[in-house]
């Protein structure tokens, strides 16, 4: 078996799962299509807690590989939401969701398992939805990761970074100042 019969093959368990399953349809389209709204949410919220390790959080490969959707090209896919044909090569969202999630993972300590596990679940939805395969969202995964890794080691060392850091603080408390602890005792 070639690596796209088994990409297919693996594609097939994970979206079949949807039609012997159905009770856990609504979850998995919650997480392929809703997800991503909430993930920029929290996001925001890191930002704006104004912590330092927060603020040091910061397709080519669409180009060497193309197919799409296995609903545009596969007879008899669970297709639970709406999607255009298109490159689905790799899995924005899965790209997305582990650059994030990666990240939270490398300076969030406390829930850093919860945040790859928030990751894993969107990326199999979009599988058990019916419009990524399995190598989409695992080649997503792995350009993040190593994004995310590469990114967070070189970044935070850059002395540009931390200066154009200091500089949107020393802006933000222009336009949110910070709450005087000693007026609240």
């Amino acid at each position: 078996m070639d690596s796209f019969e088994m990409n297919i093959d693996l594609f097939r368990k994970i979206n079949d799962l949807g039609k012997e399953y159905t009770y856990l349809n609504n979850f998995f389209i919650f997480m392929a299509e809703y997800m991503v709204f909430i993930l920029a949410f929290i996001a925001l919220i890191f930002w704006f807690t104004r912590r330092e390790e927060n603020r040091m959080m910061g397709k080519i490969a669409g180009k060497l590989h193309s197919n799409n959707q296995p609903f545009a090209e596969l007879s008899n896919v669970n297709k639970l939401i709406e999607k255009a044909v298109d490159n689905s090569f790799p899995s924005d969202h899965s790209i997305l969701f582990f650059a994030f999630c990666t990240t939270f993972f490398i300076y969030q300590k406390r829930w850093r398992y919860i945040w790859i596990m928030l990751a894993l679940f969107v990326s199999i939805s979009r599988i058990w939805v019916g419009v990524h395969y399995p190598a989409d969202v695992i080649v997503g995964a792995i350009i993040s990761i190593f994004s995310a890794f590469i990114a967070s080691f070189i970044v935070s060392r850059l002395n540009v970074i931390r200066k154009l850091l200091w500089l949107y603080e020393k802006v933000e408390q222009q336009i949110l100042p910070t709450r005087d602890k000693s007026r609240e005792l």
